[in-house]
C-alpha cells in the first residue's frame, strides 16, 4: 500500500474501535518508516490507542525502529527471531545457545533504548517459527527474554506464539499453548498472544482452541487478509465469540 492508503486504513481501524493496532515494520522500508512518522507527526493516534511495531533482533533495525517511534505516546515494540529446527540448521547454522543469545541481545537493546524514550513503551517477543520449534526449547528462549525484561503487574510483557505456516493442527497447537502457559516464568505478568496463520484454513480454530488452552490475546486481520495464505479473521472470530 502507498502511504496515503496506509493512513486511510489506520483511520478506519481506529473508527471501528481497535485499541491496539500493528502498524508494521518501520525499519523494513522507507514507506513503512514514513507511515509511522506520519501517524505520530500528524497526531493521528488517539490517546487510548496503542500502536505496535515489529523489529528483528538486530541492533541497527532496533535502533531505527526506536527512531521511527520518537514522540509516540503508547507503543508495543514487538521483537522476534526465528527459533525452529529448520531455521537453526539451514538458515542461521547456529546452535541453540547461539539463537538464545540473539533473542537476549535484542531484549537488552530494547530495554536500553526504552530508557531514553518519552512514551509509554511495553514489549512483546515472538519465537517466530514457534510451531516448528521444540516446545521445551521455545520455552527456554522465551524465559531468557523475560529474565531480561522482568515483567511486573504494572508493566506486563507479551509473549506471542505464532502458528507459523500452520504446521501444527489446532489440537496440537492448543497443547503447545497449554504447555507454554503452565511452564512460563512470570506467568501472572505475561500476556500470551497468538498469531494464527491460515495455511491449513484453521486460523480461527487455532485461535479459539488456543484461547481455551490459556492464551490471553489474539493478533489477526480483518477478513484474514495478509501473509501468504492469510491470518486469522478477526471478524469471524469475534462473531463466533
Amino acid at each position: 500500500m502507498t502511504l496515503e492508503e496506509k493512513l486511510e486504513f489506520f483511520k478506519y481501524l481506529v473508527k471501528i474501535g481497535f485499541k491496539e493496532i500493528e502498524v508494521g515494520f518501520p525499519a523494513a522500508s522507507e514507506t513503512e518508516y514514513e507511515f509511522c512518522r506520519a501517524l505520530i507527526e500528524q497526531n493521528l493516534i488517539p490517546d487510548d490507542v496503542t500502536i505496535q511495531v515489529l523489529t528483528q533482533s538486530r541492533e541497527h533495525i532496533i535502533k531505527k525502529t526506536f527512531e521511527a517511534l520518537d514522540g509516540a505516546k503508547n507503543v508495543i515494540v514487538h521483537l522476534y527471531n526465528s527459533t525452529s529446527v529448520a531455521q537453526r540448521e539451514q538458515v542461521f547454522r547456529k546452535e541453540k545457545n547461539e539463537i538464545i543469545d540473539i533473542a537476549v541481545m535484542g531484549a537488552e537493546l530494547c530495554k536500553k533504548y526504552r530508557e531514553n524514550a518519552s512514551g509509554n513503551y511495553s514489549f512483546e517477543y515472538s519465537p517466530e517459527s514457534f510451531t516448528g520449534t521444540e516446545p521445551e526449547y521455545a520455552l527456554e528462549v522465551c524465559n531468557a527474554v523475560l529474565d531480561v525484561w522482568q515483567p511486573t503487574a504494572d508493566n506486563k510483557c507479551i509473549i506471542n506464539l505464532p502458528s507459523t505456516v500452520q504446521n501444527a493442527m489446532p489440537h496440537v497447537y492448543a497443547s503447545q499453548i497449554e504447555y507454554m502457559s503452565k511452564n512460563m516464568k512470570y506467568r501472572e505478568n505475561v500476556l500470551i498472544s497468538l498469531h494464527p496463520h491460515n495455511d491449513r484454513g484453521c486460523g480461527i480454530s487455532d485461535a479459539e482452541m488456543g484461547l481455551l488452552a490459556g492464551a490471553d490475546r489474539i493478533e489477526g486481520t480483518l477478513f484474514g487478509n495478509g501473509e501468504r495464505t492469510g491470518n486469522v479473521d478477526i471478524v469471524t472470530l469475534a462473531l463466533n465469540m
